[in-house]
């Protein structure tokens, strides 16, 4: 030790453990001052090592040894990856904690561990160390690609094991209990056949362990169809004639199935199936069996068609049908068609009186002479059938018609004898005459005569004014005559008269006056023998009573030289003026009759009574007087009241009454009385009582015969035991003068006074915690509340937090963030549901996510700003620190310099939950930009005082 008397400073060079201890200043009278020093050796080499690293799962245990060469004043903390290892049921420490054992190994235990070695002046972590820990075989299971139920024969097949194991297992298959030579986890099978279906078994073995693990599949090879054709075994299909298909199959059957124009067959009388449906026979084939068949053959591994089988349905030729006509104008040419049903199609040959005239299904003859009508022949063969059918036609040859024309002697006048005369020029067979393009027949009016050259009409009638058709016919052909127009004069007929026939003082009226007429008539008004228009239409002035009378019209036909008359009787009346309602003094009671008398001024035919706008009609209850001028309501109920009107109504209008509310007083019917049958001592309860009534009643209330309110709300309180009983509410209508009571009981018990959140522990993250509802008072039962919602009895896969609930505590298994919220108890009995202070519950956590925000270099000089950042409840305490030097540089989030030579370095940010205590660090690089910095850290051999020496300083300068 070297001691500076002019600086008072003390330095000690090459410091030993034996340095340490208590140093002491003094000037004597002056002052006396004292410094401890601890003197400890840095820490250095940490090594881990384990007694034994190749362990087998639940058999084996771990022992790791942590070592140091130099150091003291050791403290030792284990970590398993990035977790700290803690003491417990299966992890001993011993040794100070320079040993750790570990029990019960699992395969997850393997690692890697460290040791961490700390004292005042540092620390220092050891080296991974990891364990081989071997387990299995376990969860073994064969893997079979590709998958399928059945295998077609010439597949490849691949079967994998897989097991959990370590070391890997040697792995080994059997074939249906037989040990195969073959080894590892692939087995390979193929170009299978029908010879290789049987259990796949793969067995697993760890040499390690000594454990062994086995599973087995099922594999099913089966040969595929190959060839699929159809045959027939007997000739071509004939109608009516039996007919087998054949489906022959190369390969192993499941089923075959048959199909026509692309649809299933199924069997029926005359469809039959053999032979495992290998055969299909048609035991009388029909026209519907044509069509195109096929086979399909199926097995577990292919299906396969045949092709396309077409069965034609060969038949006739049935009777032929000839084509053409059967008479033909002379010097034209005639095509005959012959056609015979036939598959195949027939041939065919023409004959003319025993001449075979061609060899065609047509046969065209050459220009037609008379000579040669006669019989023709055709006759139809099938040569698949050996079949023939034979028909004749019947052919006449004559002459055309030229001209037809219809023409008449004398006008056509109504009443007279009129013919139409026909003429034609050219052979005609028949004439017939026609109306409007219609068929015209012979009746005891219209009679033909010269073979129908002429059609007289005995007495012309109106209606035979038409347009007329004369058509001539012979054997090759038919001509018609123009239309001609027959014009009949006629009339005049009875006039119609249109207008009213009853009107309204004051209007004005319009009669029109038509008879039918050709021509057309002239027309003349007379009114009581007065001419009041020439006109056909008649416009009246406006009308009086004493224009009521008979109105004549006359027609007249200026051609026929006739007249004819019609008369309307008009009557003219006064129309209604006012319509009302008169209704008796006294008020409507329900179960009493009541009348309403509808009063109408002007002449009324009819009167109508309305309900709520729908026509009233009588019944048991409902009586009208004869005239319907009264309605008597019998017996009334309140489903009488409503809006009443009546209507009256004359020749010439109608008038409703105004609307008339009939109100039935009732009631009241017996009340609904609304509150809780228990009530709690100290509070108040509310009872509420209504009764059906017109007027609405007035309402009383009693306890035990004792009026105790007058209006339909009741409230009783605050509530003792005395006031447990029986609660009457009385409804009184002042019309009717009736009552009607209703009661309830209520029981008062025993108040729940309190209830209060309370917690005997800190709440922090991801361990349990309890929230205790206290209660002053009886209850029943407890629930809780979290964030205004019901908690149900115990958490669900969908709650976001675990907890579950026990008489009046709530437990959570453990605590997380999702915690968070406010809670609230809520104690419950018969009467009330009381609900305890809003408790807020915030989850203490962290620090999680530690960071350094901010630069990592910057020129010489410059300001530099670094944050420190953690998430946590509740905010992080921070500390910073400097190349792990054991001072503090600063508290608090940030730490500002400037960047000089003595600012590089690693900036080490201690970041402290206040509450559990807990700490997390993170490090940030800064240095000079531009700048080769060496950070200069001392060994253990050479410590200068300088803390001892700025301690002392100030004081030796006195």
């Amino acid at each position: 030790m070297i001691f500076n008397t002019t600086t008072s400073s003390l330095t000690i060079t090459s410091a030993r453990l034996q340095h340490s201890g208590l140093y002491k200043l003094e000037q004597m009278n002056e002052f006396s001052v004292q410094f401890q020093l601890s003197v400890q050796e840095l820490i250095s080499n940490v090594t881990l090592s384990a007694q034994r690293a190749d362990l087998v799962e639940f058999n084996d245990t771990a022992v790791f040894m942590c070592s140091v060469s130099t150091g003291t004043s050791l403290s030792y903390k284990w970590l398993a990856g990035n977790s700290t290892i803690s003491s417990g049921a299966d992890v001993q420490l011993s040794n100070d904690g320079a040993i750790l054992t570990m029990t019960k190994l699992t395969r997850l235990d393997k690692g890697p561990y460290r040791c961490n070695v700390s004292n005042g002046l540092g620390f220092e972590v050891s080296p991974p160390v990891s364990l081989n820990i071997n387990y299995g075989p376990s969860n073994t299971s064969i893997t079979v690609m590709p998958v399928k139920y059945m295998y077609r024969s010439g597949s490849d097949i691949s079967l994998s094991c897989w097991t959990d194991s370590k070391p890997t297992a040697m792995i080994h298959w059997m074939f249906d209990e037989v040990l195969l030579n073959q080894s590892g986890s692939q087995l390979e099978l193929q170009n299978v056949n029908k010879n290789n279906s049987g259990t796949y078994k793969c067995v697993a073995h760890n040499p390690v362990t000594m454990r062994f693990s086995s599973t087995s599949t099922e594999i099913r090879v089966m040969d595929p169809i190959t060839v699929v054709v159809i045959s027939f075994t007997s000739g071509p299909a004939v109608l009516d004639e039996t007919f087998t298909l054949q489906c022959e199959v190369t390969g192993p059957v499941g089923s075959i199935h048959w199909e026509k124009n692309g649809h299933p067959v199924a069997p029926n009388m005359t469809t039959v199936f053999g032979m495992d449906n290998k055969t299909l026979t048609l035991s009388a084939v029909q026209f519907s069996d044509a069509g195109q068949y096929k086979c399909h053959a199926f097995n577990l591994v292919s299906n396969m068609s045949s092709g396309p089988f077409d069965v034609q349905v060969n038949y006739g030729p049935k009777k032929p049908t000839i084509m053409g006509p059967n008479v033909v104008k002379s010097g034209t040419n005639v095509t005959l068609s012959c056609n015979a049903e036939s598959v195949p199609p027939s041939l065919y040959k023409w004959y003319f009186n025993g001449e075979m005239l061609s060899n065609m299904s047509e046969y065209m003859t050459a220009s037609l002479t008379q000579e040669m009508s006669g019989n023709y022949i055709c006759m139809a063969l099938n040569h698949i059938t050996g079949k023939n059918s034979t028909a004749s036609i019947m052919l006449t040859v004559v002459d055309p018609i030229q001209n037809v024309k219809i023409e008449q002697s004398n006008p056509a006048v109504e009443g007279n004898l009129h013919a139409l005369t026909c003429n034609i020029t050219g052979p005609a067979d028949h004439i017939y005459w026609m109306k409007d393009d219609k068929p015209l027949h012979s009746d005891n009016r219209t009679v033909f005569s010269m073979d129908n050259v002429t059609v007289t009409f005995q007495t012309l009638n109106r209606s035979d004014a038409r347009h007329y058709r004369c058509l001539a016919i012979n054997a090759v052909g038919n001509m018609s005559s123009d239309s001609y127009k027959l014009l009949v004069n006629y009339g005049p007929e009875m006039p119609i008269i249109m207008g009213p026939r009853v009107v309204k003082t004051g209007d004005n009226v319009t009669l029109t006056c038509k008879a039918e007429s050709v021509p057309v008539s002239s027309y003349k008004w007379f009114f009581n023998g007065s001419l009041v228009s020439n006109m056909a239409v008649y416009m009246a002035p406006p009308l009086r009573k004493e224009m009521s009378g008979k109105y004549v019209c006359e027609a007249f036909n200026s051609i026929s030289g006739k007249n004819s008359s019609a008369s309307i009787m008009l009557t003219v009346i006064d129309p209604i003026h006012k319509v009302e309602i008169a209704a008796p003094m006294n008020s409507a009671m329900e179960n009493d009759s009541y009348n309403l008398t509808c009063n109408v001024a002007g002449p009324a035919d009819h009167i109508y009574w309305m309900k709520n706008g729908e026509l009233l009609l009588a019944d048991n209850r409902i009586v009208f007087s004869m005239d319907n001028n009264t309605v008597m309501l019998l017996a009334l109920s309140h489903s009488d009241a409503g809006n009443y009107q009546c209507m009256a109504l004359n020749a010439v209008g109608n008038m409703t009454s105004a609307q008339y509310n009939l109100i039935v007083n009732f009631g009241p019917e017996t009340p609904v009385v609304y509150g809780p049958h228990f009530g709690a001592k100290g509070h108040e309860v509310v009872f509420n009582c209504s009764a059906n009534s017109i007027p609405p009643s007035t309402y009383t209330w009693w306890f035990n015969d004792t009026l105790v309110a007058n209006t339909s709300s009741f409230i009783a309180g605050p509530l003792t035991f005395n006031m447990s009983g029986k609660y009457t509410c009385m409804a009184h209508n002042h019309v009717t003068g009736a009552n009607s009571t209703k009661a309830t009981m209520l029981t008062v018990i025993e108040a729940i006074e309190s209830a209060m959140i309370q917690s005997n522990s800190t709440p922090i993250n991801n361990e349990n915690f309890t929230l205790t509802c206290a209660i002053v008072g009886p209850y029943d039962a407890i629930y809780w509340m979290k964030d205004g919602m019901q908690l149900n009895m115990n958490a669900s896969n969908t709650d976001p937090f675990p907890y579950n609930m026990e008489e009046n505590m709530l437990h959570f298994t453990p605590l997380t963030i999702q915690s968070n919220g406010t809670y609230e108890c809520v104690a419950t009995n018969k009467a009330v549901h009381h609900k305890s202070p809003k408790y807020p519950l915030l989850v203490i956590y962290g620090p999680l996510n530690v960071s350094i925000s901010g630069p990592e270099s910057a020129k010489n000089g410059t300001p530099v700003s670094l944050t420190c950042s953690a998430d946590s409840q509740p905010e992080c305490d921070f500390h910073w620190f400097l190349n792990n030097q054991s001072t503090s540089l600063r508290n608090g989030s940030f730490i500002n310099f400037s960047a000089t030579r003595a600012q590089i370095g690693n900036y080490v940010c201690v970041a402290t939950n206040p509450v559990t205590n807990i700490s997390m660090r993170q490090t940030k690089s800064f240095a000079i930009a531009d700048h080769a910095s060496t950070i200069y850290i001392p060994n253990k051999g050479a410590l200068l005082l300088l803390g001892l020496y700025t301690f002392f300083a100030p004081l030796l300068s006195l």
